[in-house]
């Protein structure tokens, strides 16, 4: 199947290389060089531009920032257009970006406009998940535009779960992601005050795990250094799940939120935990590192 694959950063990079090692003919684009090169390291071809990229494309696959983006990239923003024009009808569009639910409904209205399918699909998993192929997918679409992703999706995932209709699937991920950051920083905080007690972090860690604490984060992701050897926090921060992308979803749960009148005040605070730590200029570093505002410093 011939592929175009858009968003090469520390997700999308990954599974693109997946879907190229499955045997489908997958062309790639990004605006970053540095992930365009460290793709096409693994047999990737690589688009001179988002256009080329997508010539004759049966299914295009995303995985972007932010709304904006992805809004600018089919859509258009002014200053150049968007790819939906050049798409065959009968293409298969598959977000796996996490944005506003309403942003993918959005676009989905001007693809089908065009006889152009679009699934919102956004992951959970992480960096090892994608490299691994087990990330899951939380999709929104219709039925049948779904059967015909899934073969792809079984190329990048080990789960896939159908939410509803489009839109759902970013639903689904930014009640995770609330979720995600609301157990990071309060397993930070907890081993934390353990190590605080001259506790060792590895030993009050695998204690958690195993009791009714336990949680994603000491199972996957230790935000602790060198109590995991694979986690970010043992590789002082750096690739993994940014900050700033976790205070983007927690953003985005937010104004969910407020538009149904729901009440997720952990999730708030969460969302202001994070910022402060991205003002403190941490918005780089993996969302792990949320450990520095509990930290006791030395």
């Amino acid at each position: 199947m011939k592929i175009a694959f858009i968003g090469l950063g520390n997700m999308g990079g990954p599974m693109a290389i997946n879907l190229h090692k499955a045997g489908h003919d997958v062309s790639a684009f990004d605006l970053s060089k540095p992930a365009c090169e460290k793709v096409a390291a693994d047999g990737v071809r690589i688009a001179a531009d988002a256009a080329s990229c997508v010539s004759g494309a049966e299914v295009v696959v995303s995985m972007l920032p932010a709304s904006p983006h992805v809004e600018a990239l089919f859509l258009g923003n002014g200053q150049q257009p968007g790819l939906l024009p050049l798409l065959a009808a009968g293409t298969l569009v598959i977000d796996c970006s996490t944005i506003a639910a309403a942003t993918s409904r959005k676009v989905a209205e001007a693809a089908k406009a065009r006889g152009i399918a679009f699934i919102d699909a956004p992951v959970s998993g992480g960096t090892g998940g994608a490299i691994a192929g087990t990330l899951t997918f939380m999709v929104g679409a219709e039925a049948a535009d779904l059967e015909r992703a899934r073969p792809l999706l079984e190329k990048m995932g080990a789960n896939i779960f159908h939410a509803g209709s489009v839109g759902a699937g970013q639903t689904a991920k930014i009640c995770n992601n609330m979720l995600l950051g609301i157990l990071m920083a309060g397993t930070s905080e907890a081993i934390a005050l353990g190590v605080a007690n001259g506790l060792d972090p590895k030993v009050l860690s695998e204690i958690m795990r195993r009791s009714s604490g336990g949680n994603w984060a000491l199972e996957k992701y230790n935000p602790w250094p060198g109590v995991m050897e694979a986690a970010p926090a043992s590789k002082q921060y750096a690739g993994g799940f940014g900050t700033d992308l976790m205070l983007k979803d927690l953003g985005l749960a937010q104004e969910n939120a407020m538009a149904v009148k729901a009440s997720t005040p952990l999730g708030g605070l969460a969302r202001n935990l994070y910022a402060s730590h991205s003002l403190a200029g941490h918005g780089a570093l993996d969302f792990s590192s949320i450990l520095f505002s509990v930290q006791k410093k030395s």
